[in-house]
């Protein structure tokens, strides 16, 4: 005679959730944790009441579509809209502004950008017009110096009469 192994049936579906967890870390969709989540309240659920174990696999199966269906959208699209593409690193400077610390000097003078940081500045074709205390812009990043030019500013309108 076999014995009625539906009394174990609990641990199937901690197994199955477990599995279906990992699966989910592997993956990063939230199709997994929707089963797994499924899984646990459905089936573990309606075992846990005394249900027969077709109806822990049809209320297993109808709430993990309906997680699917409605909670996992909602998670995705909160998920996609954190991602903005940051800039970092060199990128960052690009546009970054700042103000010229020391002169030219050999072709080489140093900036202290608005992050705090001092670079090395080469001289380019618009830095010529720039004297310590002006503002600069990054306009691009050649190794371990910035070039940079003079930040655009609102020339004052001439209100003179004619």
């Amino acid at each position: 005679m076999l014995p009625d192994l539906t009394q174990y049936l609990w641990i199937a579906w901690l197994v199955l959730a477990l599995v279906f967890v990992i699966i989910e870390l592997l993956t990063l969709e939230f199709t997994f944790l929707m089963l797994a989540a499924g899984t646990l309240v459905g089936g573990l659920g309606v075992n846990l009441l005394g249900g027969p174990w077709w109806l822990q696999v049809v209320a297993a199966a109808a709430v993990s579509a309906l997680l699917l269906f409605t909670i996992r959208p909602l998670l995705l699209r909160a998920l996609h809209r954190s991602s903005a593409l940051q800039p970092t690193n060199v990128d960052a400077l690009y546009g970054l502004g700042g103000r010229l610390t020391a002169p030219f000097v050999n072709d080489v003078a140093s900036v202290r950008l608005d992050n705090g940081e001092l670079w090395s500045v080469t001289p380019s074709a618009t830095s010529d017009a720039v004297v310590v205390g002006d503002r600069v812009v990054v306009t691009a990043v050649r190794g371990a110096m910035v070039e940079i030019a003079p930040e655009p500013t609102s020339l004052p309108t001439d209100r003179s009469t004619d």
